[in-house]
């Protein structure tokens, strides 16, 4: 069963939190707008993902299965 990053972006204050923790899968734009680079939770990034998920200040991010 496939997982997949969401993001509630309307809730999303696009702080960057998650891009530093992992900034293949997550991403800003020059206007502050946060995009998903990778949306696939792979064995590889599950760790970091997770981080993200959990230091997400708005709780916008989480994992759905597929």
């Amino acid at each position: 069963m496939a997982k997949k990053i969401h993001v509630d972006f309307e809730i999303c204050e696009s702080n960057g939190v998650c891009m530093g923790i992992i900034p293949e899968v997550f991403d800003l734009d020059d206007q502050d707008y946060l995009h998903i680079l990778q949306e696939e939770v792979t064995t590889e990034n599950e760790a970091q993902v997770h981080e993200a998920v959990r230091q997400c200040p708005r709780q916008a991010i989480s994992i759905d299965e597929e």
